[in-house]
Protein backbone atom coordinates (compact mmCIF):
# COMPACT_ATOMS: atom_id res chain seq x y z
CA UNK A 1 0.00 0.00 0.00
CA UNK A 2 1.76 3.17 -1.21
CA UNK A 3 -0.61 5.99 -0.31
CA UNK A 4 0.68 7.49 2.94
CA UNK A 5 -2.57 9.32 3.60
CA UNK A 6 -4.55 6.10 3.35
CA UNK A 7 -2.01 4.29 5.52
CA UNK A 8 -2.45 6.95 8.20
CA UNK A 9 -6.22 6.41 8.21
CA UNK A 10 -5.85 2.64 8.39
CA UNK A 11 -3.46 2.97 11.34
CA UNK A 12 -5.79 5.44 13.07
CA UNK A 13 -8.74 3.04 12.76
CA UNK A 14 -6.57 0.22 14.10
CA UNK A 15 -5.48 2.37 17.06
CA UNK A 16 -9.11 3.11 17.94
CA UNK A 17 -9.87 -0.62 17.72
CA UNK A 18 -6.92 -1.25 20.08
CA UNK A 19 -8.39 1.30 22.49
CA UNK A 20 -11.58 -0.77 22.65
CA UNK A 21 -13.81 0.57 19.87
CA UNK A 22 -15.43 -2.31 17.98
CA UNK A 23 -16.83 0.10 15.41
CA UNK A 24 -15.16 3.48 14.84
CA UNK A 25 -17.31 6.58 14.31
CA UNK A 26 -16.35 9.13 11.67
CA UNK A 27 -16.20 11.82 14.37
CA UNK A 28 -13.74 9.80 16.45
CA UNK A 29 -11.65 9.14 13.36
CA UNK A 30 -11.74 12.83 12.35
CA UNK A 31 -10.50 13.76 15.81
CA UNK A 32 -7.70 11.17 15.65
CA UNK A 33 -6.41 12.29 12.24
CA UNK A 34 -7.22 15.95 12.95
CA UNK A 35 -9.30 16.70 9.90
CA UNK A 36 -12.89 17.54 8.99
CA UNK A 37 -15.58 14.85 9.09
CA UNK A 38 -16.35 15.46 5.40
CA UNK A 39 -12.75 14.66 4.45
CA UNK A 40 -12.95 11.48 6.52
CA UNK A 41 -16.05 10.33 4.65
CA UNK A 42 -14.31 10.82 1.31
CA UNK A 43 -11.29 8.80 2.44
CA UNK A 44 -13.45 6.00 3.84
CA UNK A 45 -15.13 5.55 0.47
CA UNK A 46 -11.69 5.08 -1.13
CA UNK A 47 -10.62 2.59 1.52
CA UNK A 48 -13.84 0.63 1.11
CA UNK A 49 -13.29 0.38 -2.65
CA UNK A 50 -9.88 -1.12 -1.89
CA UNK A 51 -11.48 -3.69 0.41
CA UNK A 52 -9.63 -2.43 3.50
CA UNK A 53 -12.67 -1.41 5.57
CA UNK A 54 -16.35 -2.12 6.05
CA UNK A 55 -18.10 1.22 6.24
CA UNK A 56 -21.78 1.97 6.61
CA UNK A 57 -22.93 5.54 7.16
CA UNK A 58 -24.08 6.22 10.73
CA UNK A 59 -22.89 2.77 11.84
CA UNK A 60 -19.15 3.31 11.83
CA UNK A 61 -16.07 1.68 10.37
CA UNK A 62 -14.35 -1.67 10.86
CA UNK A 63 -11.17 -2.98 9.30
CA UNK A 64 -11.48 -5.99 7.03
CA UNK A 65 -8.93 -8.79 7.52
CA UNK A 66 -6.91 -7.27 4.66
CA UNK A 67 -7.12 -3.84 6.25
CA UNK A 68 -6.02 -5.19 9.61
CA UNK A 69 -3.01 -6.87 8.00
CA UNK A 70 -2.00 -3.55 6.45
CA UNK A 71 -2.45 -1.75 9.78
CA UNK A 72 -0.43 -4.31 11.75
CA UNK A 73 2.43 -4.05 9.25
CA UNK A 74 2.49 -0.26 9.65
CA UNK A 75 2.32 -0.48 13.44
CA UNK A 76 5.14 -3.04 13.43
CA UNK A 77 7.40 -0.71 11.45
CA UNK A 78 6.48 2.32 13.54
CA UNK A 79 7.23 0.65 16.86
CA UNK A 80 10.47 -0.95 15.64
CA UNK A 81 11.72 2.42 14.39
CA UNK A 82 10.86 3.96 17.75
CA UNK A 83 13.00 1.28 19.41
CA UNK A 84 15.87 1.99 17.03
CA UNK A 85 15.70 5.75 17.59
CA UNK A 86 15.68 5.40 21.38
CA UNK A 87 18.06 2.46 21.83
CA UNK A 88 20.61 3.14 19.11
CA UNK A 89 20.40 6.87 18.41
CA UNK A 90 19.63 7.85 22.00
CA UNK A 91 16.59 10.02 21.34
CA UNK A 92 14.16 10.51 24.23
CA UNK A 93 10.91 8.55 24.13
CA UNK A 94 9.05 11.86 23.81
CA UNK A 95 10.96 12.73 20.60
CA UNK A 96 10.52 9.68 18.39
CA UNK A 97 6.84 9.49 17.45
CA UNK A 98 6.91 12.00 14.61
CA UNK A 99 10.15 10.57 13.18
CA UNK A 100 8.69 7.05 13.27
CA UNK A 101 5.58 8.41 11.52
CA UNK A 102 7.81 9.17 8.52
CA UNK A 103 9.86 5.97 8.68
CA UNK A 104 6.82 3.68 8.94
CA UNK A 105 6.01 4.28 5.26
CA UNK A 106 9.19 2.59 4.02
CA UNK A 107 7.91 -0.41 2.08
CA UNK A 108 10.76 -2.93 2.34
CA UNK A 109 9.64 -5.95 4.35
CA UNK A 110 13.22 -7.25 4.35
CA UNK A 111 14.43 -4.03 5.94
CA UNK A 112 11.76 -4.31 8.64
CA UNK A 113 12.71 -7.91 9.42
CA UNK A 114 16.42 -7.09 9.54
CA UNK A 115 15.71 -4.13 11.80
CA UNK A 116 13.75 -6.44 14.12
CA UNK A 117 16.67 -8.89 14.26
CA UNK A 118 19.22 -6.09 14.72
CA UNK A 119 17.28 -4.85 17.75
CA UNK A 120 17.09 -8.37 19.23
CA UNK A 121 13.39 -8.93 18.47
CA UNK A 122 11.96 -6.46 21.02
CA UNK A 123 8.46 -7.26 22.24
CA UNK A 124 7.52 -3.69 23.22
CA UNK A 125 8.37 -0.22 21.98
CA UNK A 126 9.77 2.54 24.26
CA UNK A 127 6.23 3.45 25.34
CA UNK A 128 5.45 -0.13 26.36
CA UNK A 129 3.19 -0.92 23.39
CA UNK A 130 3.51 -4.47 21.96
CA UNK A 131 5.31 -5.02 18.66
CA UNK A 132 3.82 -7.55 16.21
CA UNK A 133 6.20 -10.17 14.80
CA UNK A 134 6.73 -10.73 11.07
CA UNK A 135 3.57 -12.87 10.91
CA UNK A 136 1.52 -10.12 12.53
CA UNK A 137 1.25 -11.90 15.87
CA UNK A 138 1.84 -10.12 19.14
CA UNK A 139 4.53 -11.81 21.19
CA UNK A 140 3.42 -10.21 24.43
CA UNK A 141 -0.04 -9.64 25.80
CA UNK A 142 -0.47 -8.42 29.33
CA UNK A 143 -3.65 -7.62 31.16
CA UNK A 144 -3.32 -4.07 32.41
CA UNK A 145 -5.33 -1.67 34.50
CA UNK A 146 -5.08 2.04 35.19
CA UNK A 147 -2.92 2.95 38.17
CA UNK A 148 -6.01 4.77 39.50
CA UNK A 149 -7.55 1.33 40.12
CA UNK A 150 -4.99 0.38 42.77
CA UNK A 151 -5.46 0.98 46.49
CA UNK A 152 -3.11 2.26 49.16
CA UNK A 153 -0.12 -0.06 49.59
CA UNK A 154 -0.67 -1.86 46.28
CA UNK A 155 2.03 -2.00 43.60
CA UNK A 156 1.82 -2.09 39.81
CA UNK A 157 4.53 -2.39 37.18
CA UNK A 158 4.11 0.26 34.51
CA UNK A 159 3.47 -1.52 31.20
CA UNK A 160 2.42 1.31 28.89
CA UNK A 161 0.81 4.73 28.79
CA UNK A 162 -2.58 5.69 27.42
CA UNK A 163 -1.36 9.16 26.42
CA UNK A 164 1.60 9.49 24.04
CA UNK A 165 1.52 13.30 23.77
CA UNK A 166 4.99 14.84 23.93
CA UNK A 167 4.04 17.06 26.88
CA UNK A 168 2.80 14.06 28.86
CA UNK A 169 5.94 11.99 28.19
CA UNK A 170 8.11 14.95 29.19
CA UNK A 171 6.06 15.23 32.39
CA UNK A 172 6.82 11.59 33.20
CA UNK A 173 10.50 12.06 32.30
CA UNK A 174 10.77 14.94 34.76
CA UNK A 175 9.42 12.65 37.47
CA UNK A 176 11.64 9.71 36.51
CA UNK A 177 8.75 7.44 35.51
CA UNK A 178 9.14 4.98 32.62
CA UNK A 179 7.76 1.59 31.50
CA UNK A 180 9.05 -1.24 33.67
CA UNK A 181 9.08 0.83 36.86
CA UNK A 182 7.24 -0.44 39.94
CA UNK A 183 4.75 2.13 41.22
CA UNK A 184 3.54 1.80 44.80
CA UNK A 185 0.46 3.72 45.93
CA UNK A 186 1.49 5.50 49.12
CA UNK A 187 -1.57 7.67 49.64
CA UNK A 188 -4.85 8.34 47.82
CA UNK A 189 -6.41 11.79 48.24
CA UNK A 190 -10.20 11.46 48.08
CA UNK A 191 -10.73 15.17 47.40
CA UNK A 192 -9.21 15.22 43.92
CA UNK A 193 -8.32 11.53 43.39
CA UNK A 194 -4.63 12.40 43.14
CA UNK A 195 -2.04 9.93 44.48
CA UNK A 196 1.29 9.91 46.20
CA UNK A 197 3.27 7.09 44.64
CA UNK A 198 6.69 5.65 45.37
CA UNK A 199 8.92 5.02 42.35
CA UNK A 200 12.62 4.13 42.51
CA UNK A 201 12.71 5.12 46.16
CA UNK A 202 11.10 8.55 45.71
CA UNK A 203 7.58 9.70 46.51
CA UNK A 204 5.85 11.89 43.92
CA UNK A 205 2.33 13.25 43.68
CA UNK A 206 0.36 12.56 40.50
CA UNK A 207 -3.00 14.00 39.47
CA UNK A 208 -6.05 11.88 38.71
CA UNK A 209 -5.62 12.60 34.99
CA UNK A 210 -2.08 11.21 35.10
CA UNK A 211 -2.82 8.07 37.13
CA UNK A 212 -5.68 7.19 34.78
CA UNK A 213 -3.19 7.31 31.88
CA UNK A 214 -0.63 4.98 33.46
CA UNK A 215 -1.44 1.34 32.61
CA UNK A 216 0.05 -1.15 35.03
CA UNK A 217 0.13 -4.84 35.80
CA UNK A 218 -0.65 -5.42 39.46
CA UNK A 219 2.12 -7.29 41.29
Amino acid sequence: MRNEGQENYIKAIFSLHEAGAESVSTNALAERVQTAAASVSDMLKKLQVRGLIDYEKYRGVRLTPEGRAVAVAIVRKHRLWECFLVQKLKFGWHQVHEMAEQLEHIESEELTNRLDAFLGFPVTDPHGDPIPDERGHYRLTEQTMALSGLGTGEVGRLVTVANSATAFLLYLDERGIKPGDELEVVKLFEFDRSMDIRVTGRVVNLSDQVVRSLLVKKI
